[in-house]
């Protein structure tokens, strides 16, 4: 990295209406510390911005001293992104603003802001807008990479609800974006990651959703886990758009609709999801009922941003993190056989393999109208290895990468770029599949020297 005076870090820290955190000072450890335990990096400075102005000022000390840069939001990315080790850190968690215009059915989004921020302020009027599932990850990095969740097969993914966005280039230009300002620019950060700059805000189509939805688990037991994914899957592949049902595989929590005897040992649950209420969906319940015979359930009026928050304590830090990932666009009786192997064999006990379902209006869309490509993944299924202690890392990572092997025949071969951990670069192509070349070309008009390398990196073409 290139070398900075303390002069200049002094000049730095007066142009900010936000801070400068240093190694050693009283700040500095918690502000390097992301979701993932695993991730530990040390930033030369982290610069916490307390808005656009600060931003820019960041991105262009970084770019006039050769500083290596990196930008974080909510800190949640699998591969640790957020962070870079001897460089400087553009620190959005400052910056959590929500705006709401209801009659307009909008929401202005600052670049630090939480799901769970954005749910907060839009479930005031009834409104929401496509996120994710866990509510503390950050809209930001969520929404860069395509994001996804319990409203897409309703209203597709966040990108398909970006309406605009204000970015902040490596050249340190303030744009404006949409589809009619510097639509290239647009196009290729509704999926594009934090490639093609710093974005500060992001404005949202709002829908009406809630308060109440009907969201729950309907827990098997795992000895019922062939049988019932290949139900789960002849069920879905015509499923109404206003119902969604992911598969969970893993230990059972301590829920308290579960039988003691049932806590921790191996189960199936199906988290079933409509913006509807009950009475509407259901028959589409108890079909799902009838894939096998239940050991529990929890299904119900919800509130839409309690049900937001319902996964949250099985991913609270600190832990250690590796994941694996396929995109399917169908689920063969031969990928189902491998989920149920390695489901079959876990090695730790909060590690989990998850079938999150897309389809609907999510794969309405061209896969060249945006960055994001997959228009034809039904499923995408992510290998949460979770666990404490270092000495289970070998373990774990063994496992993920065995199961990730076994699995890759029957996938699509694509792949949810913020589902990637940090060793799969060579996977970063297979990520934007026929968009690649596109964004390269993209990335050499707007970030022709890279300035913005630290995450799923999309090199210039050149």
């Amino acid at each position: 990295m290139g070398t900075v005076a303390v002069s200049e870090m002094e000049e730095l820290q007066g142009k900010l209406r936000g801070s400068v955190v240093l190694p050693g000072e009283p700040a500095y450890d918690q502000a390097r510390t992301i979701w993932n335990a695993m991730i530990d990096k040390r930033p030369a400075m982290i610069v916490r911005c307390a808005g656009a102005a600060d931003v820019r000022t960041a991105v262009d000390f970084a770019r006039e001293h050769g500083i290596p840069l990196a930008v974080r939001g909510g800190g949640h990315n699998i591969a640790g992104s957020a962070l870079v080790n001897d460089g400087l850190v553009i620190d959005l968690s400052g910056m959590r603003s929500v705006q709401v215009a209801p009659h307009r059915m909008r929401a202005w989004v600052e670049g630090g802001a939480l799901l769970r921020d954005v749910d907060h302020e839009a479930q005031a009027y009834g409104l929401a807008t496509p996120l994710g599932i866990n509510s503390t990850t950050g809209v930001g990095g969520l929404t860069l990479g395509g994001g996804f969740g319990w409203l897409t097969r309703r209203h597709g993914l966040a990108i398909d609800n970006l309406v605009a966005a204000d970015i902040v280039t490596a050249s340190g230009e303030r744009l404006h974006i949409d589809s009619d300002n510097h639509p290239d620019l647009f196009w290729a950060i509704r999926g594009g990651g934090g490639n093609f700059g710093v974005v500060t805000t992001f404005e949202f189509a709002l829908h009406q959703v809630g308060p109440l939805v009907t969201a729950g688990l309907i827990v098997f037991p795992f000895a019922q886990a062939r049988s019932l994914l290949r139900n789960y899957r002849d069920y879905v592949e015509a499923l109404d758009e206003n119902i969604s049902v992911w598969a969970v595989l893993r230990g059972a929590p301590p829920l308290p609709f579960l039988p003691e005897s049932v806590h921790g040992t191996g189960i199936v649950a199906l988290a079933f999801f409509s913006p509807q209420p009950p009475e509407q969906v259901q028959a589409a319940l108890d079909t799902v009922r009838s894939f096998g015979n239940p050991l529990g359930e929890h299904v119900g009026a919800v509130p839409y941003s309690a049900w937001q928050q319902a996964f949250d304590p099985l991913l609270v830090p600190p832990a250690r993190n590796y994941w694996k990932s396929h995109n399917f666009n169908t689920l063969s009786d031969a990928a189902i056989d491998v989920v149920v192997d390695y489901a079959g064999k876990l090695p730790s006990a909060q590690s989990e393999i998850f079938l999150g379902l897309l389809g609907g209006a999510a794969n309405t869309h061209a896969p060249d109208e945006m960055a994001y490509p997959h228009r034809a993944a039904l499923y995408a299924m992510n290998v949460h290895t979770r666990w404490e202690e270092a000495a289970q890392d070998a373990a774990c990572l063994a496992w993920a990468r065995e199961f990730f092997k076994a699995a890759a025949p029957h996938a699509a071969g694509t792949v949810y770029i913020n589902f990637l951990n940090e060793d799969e670069v060579d996977r970063i192509a297979e990520a934007y599949g026929p968009n690649y070349a596109r964004l390269r070309q993209i990335k050499a008009k707007y970030d022709p020297d890279n300035l913005f390398r630290t995450n799923q990196n999309i090199r210039p073409d050149a």
